[in-house]
């Protein structure tokens, strides 16, 4: 599937706020609605969160091969207001997004800032991924960098947190490699078992992502569907 963001925001309302709970948590209404996007691997969406947490790293990067062909197939799931307010706010010369997908906003970003560097990492690098002079993309998990303390100016993580098993974890290793400021963008959701996605964790309200980070000093905007948090880090 290959679905523009600014119209999915609006597919996800309508399921978040229109169809009842009674029937999002119904597995015979969510299978005939799963089935005509996802076919044979319907199973695996809607089994998902009830394995997640018994999961281990490979057996979930597993999924995540497995549905490969089945995810929204689009460059990003960020929307322009938000890409731009990123932009905006980079700082110092090495900035790393946390899990970059298919290297989207970091070849947008390197294109913009050509006297920057740019990493991308990610459990899963494309064979054919696009690399720029000032990029550098490579495999690894977000709840485990493997890069010294403060090592980028700038550390980016957008539509990852919702997926990450240890989210403590992951927002530990963020705030411990980041020397100047982190933004995080997570999507505006209600927690449901049955979704299209492969989300572990959900933000239906803003105040569910101040509850997460507890900073109160945080720039958190809403932008769209998506939840922004910006920190200016003080070490």
């Amino acid at each position: 599937m290959k679905l523009n963001r600014d119209f999915t925001k609006y597919l996800n309302w309508v399921f978040d706020n229109i169809i009842p709970p009674v029937l999002r948590d119904c597995k015979c209404f969510m299978w005939l609605a799963f089935y005509p996007l996802f076919g044979k691997k319907t199973k695996y969406f809607m089994e998902f969160k009830e394995k997640a947490p018994f999961l281990s790293e490979e057996e979930i990067k597993y999924y995540y091969n497995l549905l490969s062909d089945k995810h929204i197939k689009r460059e990003t799931d960020l929307n322009l207001k938000t890409i731009n307010l990123i932009s905006e706010n980079i700082s110092g010369d090495k900035i790393l997004d946390i899990a970059s997908g298919r290297g989207f906003l970091v070849n947008y970003l390197a294109k913009k800032y050509i006297q920057k560097t740019f990493y991308g990492i990610d459990i899963i690098v494309a064979e054919n991924q696009v690399q720029l002079e000032n990029t550098i993309f490579q495999t690894g998990n977000i709840e485990k960098i493997n890069f010294p303390d403060n090592f980028f100016d700038t550390v980016i993580c957008t539509h990852t947190l919702e997926h990450v098993s240890n989210i403590n974890a992951a927002i530990n290793e963020l705030r411990r490699v980041c020397s100047k400021k982190l933004i995080i963008v997570v999507p505006r959701q209600r927690e449901y078992k049955y979704t299209f996605d492969l989300h572990l964790h959900f933000f239906p309200y803003l105040f569910s992502l101040q509850n997460l980070l507890k900073n109160t000093d945080a720039d958190y905007q809403v932008i769209d569907n998506d939840f922004v948090y910006i920190e200016n880090i003080s070490k």
